[in-house]
């Protein structure tokens, strides 16, 4: 017998997550590195929490589960790690595969 686990959210490419937060109603886009990556450069209208904060899951618990959350990071790893657990808090999460590295988008 296998165990099959399947992932409780989607990995979008650079140009599906854009597509994507465009046509979503309530899209929060959620850049979960260090407080310093995120100055130096992240996707307009992001916000930040850092995955690997102590505060982490106590700031996730505060976001509104009513809205659909499109989550990267530097690479897909760390937000990779964030879709799921906010996917096992009842959150709607997309994850950035390859991260901020594969947006096409802006970056402010």
């Amino acid at each position: 017998m296998f165990n099959l686990r399947l992932k409780a959210f989607e990995d979008l490419s650079g140009n599906e997550f854009q597509k994507k937060v465009k046509e979503t109603a309530n899209a929060v886009i959620l850049d979960v590195r260090t407080e310093e990556e995120f100055r130096g450069g992240r996707i307009p209208e992001s916000i930040n929490i850092n995955v690997m904060g102590a505060s982490f899951i106590n700031k996730v618990d505060l976001l509104d589960k009513s809205k659909t959350y499109f989550v990267y990071c530097r690479s897909g790893g760390r937000s990779g790690q964030a879709c799921g657990l906010m996917a096992k808090r009842g959150f709607a999460v997309y994850n950035l595969a390859g991260g901020i590295m594969s947006w096409k988008g802006n970056i402010i």
